[in-house]
């Protein structure tokens, strides 16, 4: 499964974004999906995670909310009222299974897109 993630960008603090994730190659629809992010010189943490059916919605972030559509193919994750700390590089990742779990491994990473938040 190949994984393009987009709708980053630059935006104040307090604003808001919506990240999409879709596939090429094989659809997202058999797996749960995941979104991470990495900011400068920090390691890659989990952001949010959702079932193969959009069931089990999962977000360690208050303020971001995953959600899927699987008849559009694409897992989105909105942002609302960003913080500068929020600024990285966001990655969505398919899971080795259909219901995602605290360990669960990735099988596939999307190329990231990058998140800014000004002050």
């Amino acid at each position: 499964v190949q994984l393009q993630a987009s709708g980053g960008g630059l935006v104040q603090a307090g604003g808001s974004l919506r990240l999409s994730c879709t596939a090429s190659g094989r659809t997202l629809r058999d797996y749960a999906v995941g979104w991470f992010r990495q900011a400068p010189g920090k390691e890659r943490e989990f952001v949010a995670a959702v079932d193969w059916d959009g069931g089990n919605e999962e977000s360690v972030k208050e303020g971001f909310a995953i959600s899927r559509d699987n008849a559009k193919g694409t897992v989105n994750l909105g942002l609302n009222n960003l913080k500068p700390e929020d600024t990285a590089v966001y990655y969505c990742a398919v899971f080795a299974g259909a219901r995602y779990r605290p360990g669960l491994p990735t099988i596939s990473w999307g190329q990231g897109t990058q998140v800014t938040v000004s002050s």
